[in-house]
Order: structure tokens, then C-alpha cells, then sequence
């Protein structure tokens, strides 16, 4: 590379064929040509070899080409292409100067590299300038022929060439007026046209087609320096803007925007060194699309490295951010304009398909972040929805209400938060998330219904069961021909309370009518299940409730006042009302009556088979009748509402019996017992008896009062004896113990009834020393107190033995 005041240039392509890809890429960098996007134009020179070119391109330009040295010789001095920015013209104009043409370096027959360079500059240049001398012009075998015949038929090679402005550089121009050369040029030069061969496709296509011929002369640099300096700056001037239109640069259809100049230039190098046709519309595409990727590529970097993207995408991992598709969306638009302004020159469809890629992979980088914030929304809306719904409900809000309420309000809010975060580049279709919220907040509601429709049921079957559990057993415990009924009613009652509680509770759910009416029925259901299983448990305790209320029937009488058996009670009516009633528990306890159409004869079937049948074989044991109770069913009585079949009553009642004969046996003996000591007087015969023979005896005692006196005082004494010894008790355990133990009483008895008749005479004694009563009327008194307390005794004994007798009999 060589530097100077006025520019700079670098060595494109060597001597050999080398393309330089560094220096053209620092040149490049340099004169910073990738800024420029179109507004760019590049010229190159070509003629014979030590014509002049690299001079008048320094002049013409201020480039700093390496020129020939007139004092050494004429001799090639560029080798290759060398190439240069044209300092103080805009726009950015970059000139080429090439290799000169028959050079006795190279050889009459080495022209591969002259036409290869030839072709290439008419590929990348607008402005071709073809420096000759003026001499040349007219001469059949000039130094401009070959060259012309070589840029004619490179042309060829060239698939839809641009139109490229051909402009000939007249040098050392002689007096002849440029007016009469440039008719003589334009005629050689159309000549060399029509000869050159040509594809079929451009047989008939005129010159002009392909190039704008400009002619221009320029006196000699040695002899008329000034002159030509001059001249040169004039021409210096159509440089200037030269892109624009009616510019020199002309056609710019096939333009390579400024920043893919680089590679355009090595790859149709490439393409003329491997000896290839050269397709300059293809070309550009190609161009256009490495270079749309490049640009891509970078954008993608760029925003993958973006300080903004990566706070928002490590934000978005911990919840949802507001605002998130605004930001995102600018981040984006930001990246995408930028990759626009820097491809906006190349091809149309390559730049929109590399754009579109550039989109996708930028939204498929940034899908992942947009999901995360989508599943945030969906999360905090379901959440914020469940709270909401059970406020609403705890608030007494109806749960169709609310559950419609909640659902429509919570939907509406996670459809502003998609459209918070929808991403402006994107059509991202947020519908399977949003049903997958609608799914869970219909799930939810679902859940929620299923718990409140249990606790209701719940609720109301614990009524159902608290009203009918209790009242039923009692009703069962106190079984009678009305039991049934009431517990028909009892249970229509409740049930219809219960029914008409949940139905106006399940208005506020909004439910359909058959979906209401499995849930009523099921309650229904569950209040006759109360009532069976509540019979069950009652038919399975039913020999303790029939033994109960046989005990609670014999033992008392009507005031409910134990029986106390004196010897007048009918115990064999009492015993069959107590069994006919424990018969009547059997028989309503046997089967489930609780429709009203519930009707049977199993009271009856009962009663003549283990009551009326015992009386009836009694009266006649010749009659033979079947056994009503040799049966596993009940007519009329489903086996499904048999809860006692007639062999399980009959075994029952044999059990029953068995276990309550003791009771009777035990009355019986209670009452005879207590007749026994009850009846102590003699027979009516010995009266008559005791009165016939002991009348003498008895006129005696009248006619001696004092006899009475001492049977009276006798009959005292023994009264107390009698009293004190309790001789009913004693004979009750028998007669044999009640000897026995009376004998071993009778002393101790006696003995202490004499002690205490002695203590209370001297106590009388002692309480009144000065009154000396006669011994007689003393002994009166003693002996009458002594009668009083005998008598006293002897009567509170009596009370004691009537009352205390039963009880111990009992």
C-alpha cells in the first residue's frame, strides 16, 4: 500500500492473478466505502501499456499511481490491477488502474491475463475509461483494435451486462479538430462491434445497447503540460455526481451496494479466473445474499448481546413484567431497522428472505421468554381467580353467580395481559393458553361445586340423621300397632324438610334439573337408609328389648309402681299380657313397613302360631295343623324389607321364653310364700271347734276377770317374743333353719327383755326417791309399762314384717 496527501491505493490483483481480499478489506475500511450504500461509482483505465494511464489518472483524480519513468526506458511499471480512491469527488469514486495491453513482458501470445482484467473491470466498473493515442485513430493495424476486439467479446461473456460508460481518452492530441476524429472513432469502433461474433440473442443488438461511447482529447502531458492539465481538470468536473441521473456513470442497474463491493469484486474474479461465463444478475443474488446473512448474522449478535434483551429475559424467569411486548417489540424493530438500512441496496427478494430469517430466529430467541411471561399470566390469573372466588363465595355470593362473575373477569384480565406482552413481530397464537386457564378455571369451579354440593349433602344428611335416628328407636323401643305409621310420617316429615332445604339451597347453583333431581333422590334415599339401617340395628338387639319389656311389664303394675306379689294378682293374665306385648315388639321389629302400601299379617301369623296355638293344642292335642312359621319369607313382605324371617321369630320366641320362665317361677313362689304367712288363722272348722269345747272355758274367764289379766299380759309377752324373734322371717328360709335358729335365740331374747324391764324400773325408781307408792300399785305400774313396751314392740314389729316381707320375697 502507498500513501500520499491526495490518496491512497492498494494492489487489488497481482501480476499473477492473486486477488489481495486484505488490502482491498482495509482499503475499504480506510475510505470507509461500506457507509455509502449506493452512492458510490468506480472507474477504470485501460490502453496499451506506458500510454500514459497511471499519469492521467494521478492528474485526473489525485490518486498516486506508480508512473513510468521516461528517463529508464519504456517499460511496464503497473503490474496486476491496482486500485484507489479518487480524492475531493463525490460521490466516493474508486478508479482502477490496469495492467497495459501488449506488453512485450507478457508476449504476442500471453493475452489470457489482459482479457481476463478486461472483463473484470467492465463487470465492476461504471466508468471505463480506454486511454489511446491520437495517432492510433484510422490505422487498420492501431494499438486500439485488439483492445477494442478484447473488451467486445469479454462483453459477450456477460449475462444481462449492465450498460457501462465506455469513454475514449484521445492522448497527445495533433491539430486535427476532436470534430473530425471523433466521426473516424466512432466509425472504427462500431466496425470492430459489427465484427466481433456474437450469441445468437444479440445477433442484431446495436452498440449502444451495451455502452455510452463518450470521446474526449487531451494534449500532451510532456509538450503542452499546462494545456493538458487544464484540460484534465475540465474533465476532472463530469466526475462529480457522476451517479446521478444523466450522470457519467449511466446505467446503475446492476449496481453492488458499497458494502458488499468487496466480495462482489473476489468472487467474479473467481468466477473469471476458473474461465466461466460470468452471470452478473446471478451474481448479485449471490452477492446480495451472502452479504444479507452477513448483515443477519451480525444483527442477530448484536441483539443476543443486547444489555436490554438479557435484563428482560432474566426478569421475565421471576414473574411478568409490564410492558414487556412495548420494550420487546422496540428492541426488535430497533434491530431489524438496522439490519434494513445496511441491506436496503441489495437485491429485493434476497434482502426480504434474509430479513425473514433474521425475524425468525430473533422471535424464535425470544419465544421462550414470551412463553415464560404467558405461563406467568396464567398462573397469577388463576391464582387471583381461585382468591377471588372463594371471597365471593365466603361473602354469600351464589356460586353460579360468582363462579360466572370470577371466571368472565379473571378471563378478561389475562386477556389484557397477552395483549400486554403480544410482541409487534410476532403472530404468536396465545389461544392454547388460554384455554389451558379456561380448563383449570373450569376445573376449579368444577372442584369447588363438588365440595359445596358434598357439604350441603352432608349437612343435611346429618340432620336427616339426627331427626330420624333417635325418634325411630324410640318409636321402635315402645312398639305398638302405631309404630309403623308414626315412623311413615316421622320420615315423610323430615324428608320433605330436608328435600325442600337442599332444593332452595341448589337454587344458587344453577344446576339442571336431572342433576338436581339425582341429588334430591339421593338424600331421599339416604333418609330411608337412616331408617332401615337404624331398624336393622334395633331387630338385631330385638330378644333384649322383648326380655325388657317383658320385665318392665310383669314387675310393674299400671302406675308403673313395682309389684309387690301379696297372693291377688292373676299372674297368668299378667304374664300373657307381657308376652303378647314383647309378641307385638317381635312382629313390628320382624319386617320394614315404610311405604304406605306396606300391609301383612305378621302379627297375627305370630300370635296364632306361639300364642292362640299353645291354648288351641292344649284343648285339643288330636289336631294337626301346619306350622305357619316353617318359612323362610313373610307374605306380602319382600325378602328385602325382611329383617326377622318366621324361623328366626320362632327360634326367638323360644329363647324368650326359655329365659323369662324364670321370672314367672319366681313370682309364683313369691306369692305363695307370702300366702303362707298371711294366713295364720286356724280353719273355720277348728273355730267352731275351739268355741264348742271351750265354752266352759271361756264362761270361766268371765266369771274371773283376773285370768284375763294374766292371758292378756301373757299374750303380751309372746307378742313381743314373737316381734323381737321375727319368726315369719326366720320359717321363710324353711322350717328346719327356722327352728334351729329361733332356739338359739329364744334365751339371749328373753334375757335381755328381762334386763331391760329391770333398767327401766330402776330408773323410774331413781327419778322420784320420795314417793313410796305401795309395793301392789308398784308392781301395777311396772308390769303396765312393761305391757305398754311389749305392746309397742310388738306392733312396730308387725308394721316391719308387712313391709320388709314382700320385699325380701320380691
Amino acid at each position: 500500500m502507498a500513501n500520499s496527501e491526495e490518496g491512497c491505493s492498494t494492489q487489488l490483483i497481482d501480476g499473477d492473478g492473486t486477488f489481495n481480499a486484505t488490502g482491498i478489506d482495509r482499503l475499504i475500511k480506510e475510505v470507509k466505502l461500506g457507509e455509502c450504500g449506493l452512492s458510490y461509482a468506480i472507474v477504470s483505465i485501460m490502453g496499451p501499456q506506458s500510454s500514459g494511464k497511471s499519469t492521467l489518472l494521478n492528474n485526473l483524480f489525485a490518486t498516486n499511481f506508480r508512473e513510468m519513468d521516461a528517463f529508464r526506458g519504456r517499460s511496464q511499471t503497473t503490474k496486476g490491477i491496482w486500485l484507489a480512491k479518487c480524492a475531493g469527488i463525490e460521490p466516493c469514486t474508486l478508479v482502477m488502474d490496469l495492467e497495459g495491453t501488449d506488453g512485450r513482458e507478457r508476449g504476442e501470445d500471453d493475452t489470457a491475463f489482459e482479457k481476463q482484467s478486461a472483463l473484470f473491470a467492465l463487470a465492476v466498473s461504471d466508468i471505463v475509461l480506454i486511454n489511446m493515442w491520437c495517432h492510433d485513430i484510422g490505422r487498420e493495424q492501431a494499438a486500439n483494435k485488439p483492445l477494442l476486439k478484447t473488451v467486445f467479446q469479454v462483453m459477450m461473456r456477460l449475462f444481462s451486462p449492465r450498460k457501462t460508460t465506455l469513454m475514449f481518452v484521445i492522448r497527445d492530441k495533433t491539430r486535427t479538430p476532436l470534430e473530425n476524429l471523433e466521426p473516424v472513432l466512432r466509425e472504427d469502433i462500431q466496425k470492430i462491434w459489427d465484427s466481433v461474433p456474437k450469441p445468437e440473442s444479440h445477433k442484431e443488438t446495436p452498440l449502444s445497447e451495451f455502452f455510452n461511447v463518450e470521446v474526449v482529447a487531451l494534449s500532451s502531458y510532456e509538450e503542452k503540460e499546462e494545456q493538458f492539465k487544464e484540460q484534465v481538470a475540465s474533465l476532472r468536473q463530469r466526475f462529480f455526481h457522476s451517479i446521478a441521473p444523466g450522470g457519467l456513470a449511466g446505467d446503475r442497474r446492476g449496481v453492488v451496494p458499497a458494502s458488499g463491493f468487496s466480495f462482489s469484486a473476489q468472487q467474479i474474479w473467481k468466477v473469471i479466473k476458473e474461465n466461466k461465463d460470468l452471470d452478473l444478475p446471478a451474481h448479485k443474488v449471490m452477492v446480495a445474499t451472502v452479504r444479507c446473512e452477513e448483515i443477519a448474522n451480525e444483527k442477530y449478535a448484536d441483539f443476543s448481546g443486547n444489555e436490554e434483551w438479557g435484563q428482560l429475559e432474566e426478569a421475565v424467569q421471576s414473574g411478568p413484567i409490564s410492558g414487556f411486548g412495548k420494550k420487546l417489540s422496540s428492541i426488535l424493530d430497533t434491530c431489524l431497522s438496522e439490519y434494513d438500512a445496511e441491506a436496503t441496496y441489495f437485491d429485493e427478494g434476497v434482502r426480504t428472505g434474509k430479513r425473514k430469517q433474521l425475524e425468525e430466529k430473533l422471535l424464535q430467541l425470544v419465544q421462550p421468554a414470551f412463553q415464560a411471561l404467558l405461563g406467568h399470566i396464567r398462573s397469577g390469573s388463576l391464582d387471583k381467580f381461585k382468591e377471588a372466588f372463594d371471597k365471593a363465595l365466603n361473602g354469600g355470593e351464589a356460586f353460579s353467580v360468582a363462579a360466572c362473575n370470577c371466571f368472565e373477569s379473571f378471563m378478561a384480565l389475562f386477556d389484557e395481559g397477552c395483549a400486554d406482552a403480544v410482541i409487534t413481530q410476532a403472530n404468536w397464537d396465545t389461544s392454547k393458553v388460554r384455554d389451558k386457564l379456561k380448563r383449570d378455571m373450569e376445573a376449579h369451579i368444577a372442584s369447588v361445586r363438588a365440595s359445596k354440593l358434598a357439604e350441603l349433602t352432608a349437612l343435611y344428611e346429618a340432620k336427616l340423621k339426627e331427626a330420624l335416628s333417635g325418634p325411630v328407636e324410640a318409636l321402635l323401643d315402645g312398639a305398638n300397632s302405631e309404630t309403623w305409621p308414626a315412623i311413615r310420617k316421622l320420615f315423610q316429615h323430615e324428608t320433605e324438610s330436608a328435600v325442600s332445604g337442599l332444593t332452595s339451597a341448589l337454587s344458587g347453583f344453577d344446576m339442571d334439573e336431572q342433576s338436581k333431581g339425582k341429588l334430591l333422590s339421593s338424600l331421599e334415599a339416604y333418609a330411608r337408609g337412616v331408617v332401615e339401617a337404624k331398624t336393622k340395628e334395633e331387630a338385631g338387639r330385638v330378644l333384649i328389648r322383648m326380655k325388657d319389656r317383658f320385665t318392665t311389664l310383669f314387675s310393674h303394675d299400671s302406675d308403673s309402681m313395682p309389684r309387690v306379689w301379696t297372693g291377688k294378682e292373676d299372674i297368668r293374665a299378667i304374664t300373657k299380657t307381657a308376652r303378647s306385648s314383647s309378641l307385638k315388639l317381635l312382629s313390628v321389629m320382624a319386617a320394614i313397613r315404610l311405604d304406605d302400601g306396606d300391609a301383612d299379617n305378621i302379627e297375627n301369623t305370630l300370635s296364632l302360631a306361639l300364642v292362640d296355638s299353645t291354648n288351641v293344642a292344649a284343648k285339643d292335642r288330636s289336631i294337626t295343623t301346619a306350622d305357619p312359621l316353617a318359612s323362610s319369607t313373610w307374605q306380602e313382605v319382600s325378602s328385602s324389607k325382611t329383617l326377622i324371617t318366621p324361623v328366626q321369630c320362632k327360634s326367638l320366641w323360644r329363647q324368650f321364653k326359655a329365659e323369662t320362665e324364670y321370672s314367672v317361677s319366681q313370682a309364683i313362689s313369691a306369692q305363695e310364700a307370702n300366702k303362707r304367712n298371711n294366713n295364720w288363722l286356724p280353719p273355720p272348722w277348728a273355730i267352731v271347734a275351739l268355741i264348742v269345747l271351750g265354752f266352759n272355758e271361756f264362761m270361766t274367764l268371765l266369771r274371773n276377770p283376773l285370768y284375763l289379766g294374766v292371758i292378756f299380759v301373757g299374750f303380751l309377752l309372746i307378742k313381743a317374743l314373737w316381734v323381737q324373734l321375727d319368726v315369719a322371717g326366720e320359717f321363710r328360709n324353711g322350717a328346719l333353719p327356722g327352728l334351729i335358729s329361733l332356739s338359739s335365740k329364744l334365751v339371749p331374747t328373753i334375757m335381755n327383755m328381762i334386763k331391760r324391764l329391770a333398767d327401766e324400773g330402776a330408773n323410774a325408781a331413781a327419778n322420784d326417791p320420795h314417793r313410796n307408792p305401795p309395793l301392789a300399785s308398784k308392781n301395777f305400774t311396772n308390769e303396765g309399762n312393761a305391757s305398754s313396751e311389749m305392746s309397742s314392740s310388738a306392733s312396730s314389729g308387725l308394721t316391719e314384717s308387712d313391709y320388709s316381707s314382700p320385699s325380701k320375697q320380691d
